[in-house]
């Protein structure tokens, strides 16, 4: 694995499923990571869980931006921040007729507001870094048509265009942006909008006979964040066994 020693990142929606599979990777690859969750309780297991890595939490809501910038200033106060993973997301799938409206404002709030705290709050530190990036969490929905899913998709197509805007923002800093678009990841929050039978017709879909993984997605991302990718900015890297090519 590429190494990102003596790094210090920052994960958003970093205590369950992918994003915490994204923070114990970046630590097991030599970073200190802050863990920011809106889950004080399950940062504590985490840290507890992964004590012989370097985790830090970061308890609060990515959506709060007041919170956003003093968790991450924080942490970056103490020796600086190298690498901001913005992964926090909240999922619902449903008919955009019968859409909730408050589900509508959580989605929004999270997975485009968040993103945009967490990045206003973690640049001007970033930008002070030898191996500066920024890596947002898109996904293979953007590329394909798939039901019910047209608020999660219109919040990762956003991101994709933030994604390439950032990248030629910040590229003159020497700040590396890029995208991970994971495919179906059966992680505790999809699994609560897909059912069984959904895994199933997804897995047909793939090239490969499978689905990736959690670590999978986390493999990339540390790629991406560490020198071995210092030439790569304003992609997005698909990590879905061929799913988004494969066709009807």
């Amino acid at each position: 694995m590429p190494a990102v020693e003596g790094l210090r990142a920052v994960v958003t929606g970093g205590a369950n499923g992918i994003g915490l599979a994204i923070a114990v990777g970046l630590a097991k690859a030599g970073a200190t990571v802050g863990v920011l969750d809106n889950d004080a309780g399950r940062l504590d297991v985490v840290i507890s869980e992964n004590a012989d890595v370097d985790l830090v939490a970061l308890a609060c809501d990515v959506s709060d931006r007041q919170a956003v910038h003093k968790a991450i200033g924080t942490f970056a106060a103490d020796g600086g921040l190298d690498i901001l993973v913005n992964n926090a997301v909240v999922f619902h799938y449903s008919p955009l007729a019968e859409f909730p409206e408050h589900e509508v404002h959580r989605m929004l709030d999270v997975g485009i507001k968040g993103f945009l705290w967490a990045t206003q709050a973690a640049t001007p530190f970033i930008e002070k870094s030898t191996n500066g990036s920024i890596i947002n969490l898109s996904s293979i929905a953007v590329s394909m048509a798939v039901g019910r899913t047209s608020v999660y998709t219109t919040i990762k197509g956003a991101i994709d265009a933030f994604t390439r805007q950032q990248a030629a923002e910040l590229g003159a800093k020497g700040v590396r942006v890029n995208a991970v678009a994971p495919g179906s990841v059966r992680t505790p929050g999809a699994s609560a909008v897909i059912t069984d039978a959904g895994w199933a017709q997804r897995e047909a879909k793939s090239l490969l006979g499978r689905l990736p993984e959690a670590e999978d997605v986390a493999n990339a991302v540390v790629f991406l964040a560490s020198d071995d990718a210092r030439c790569i900015t304003g992609v997005s890297l698909k990590i879905d066994c061929g799913m988004s090519i494969a066709g009807a």
